[in-house]
């Protein structure tokens, strides 16, 4: 799985401003349910529940709080730069500034898994990390992400 099947320009977020980790999921369901035409707070439910089973802030400043849910017909993915690091109870004790939320149908199975690895592994690349640190604007946020898709990002 690629991320160009997961992201699209418009979901991508820079410099959003919460105070905390709450907060962050929140804002997160609230902005993937209007664009999906879900209830926000369905959302912010479920990604909390997946932190309750542990924490899915990975490490490095990077977090990917993702979960499954009913009705959901296709993968939905979502990356947000934060303006400011929050603590996230990552596995490195570290704040997270670089979110990436995965929202899965349901029956999704191993390509949930598939989706989980392929973010992973792009966010694993320490030059694609600095690059989203610095990129100036979402649109140039969306061409780090999806570059090493082999396709041409805007």
């Amino acid at each position: 799985m690629e991320l160009s099947e997961l992201l699209a320009p418009e979901r991508v977020i820079a410099d959003l401003a919460v105070s905390d980790k709450r907060a962050l999921l929140v804002e997160l369901g609230r902005r993937a349910g209007a664009l999906l035409r879900m209830p926000g707070a369905e959302i912010a439910a479920a990604l909390e529940s997946r932190e309750q089973l542990g924490s899915t802030g990975l490490g490095r400043g990077f977090a990917l709080p993702h979960a499954r849910l009913e009705g959901l017909d296709r993968f939905f993915g979502m990356f947000v730069r934060l303006a400011r690091p929050i603590p996230f109870d990552a596995i490195d004790d570290q704040p997270v500034s670089l979110v990436f939320l995965l929202l899965s149908p349901a029956d999704s199975g191993s390509e949930h898994l598939a989706a989980l690895a392929a973010i992973s592994r792009r966010m694993s690349d320490a030059e694609v990390v600095r690059q989203l640190g610095s990129a100036a604007s979402a649109a140039r946020l969306f061409a780090t992400l999806v570059g090493g898709d082999g396709q041409r990002a805007a």
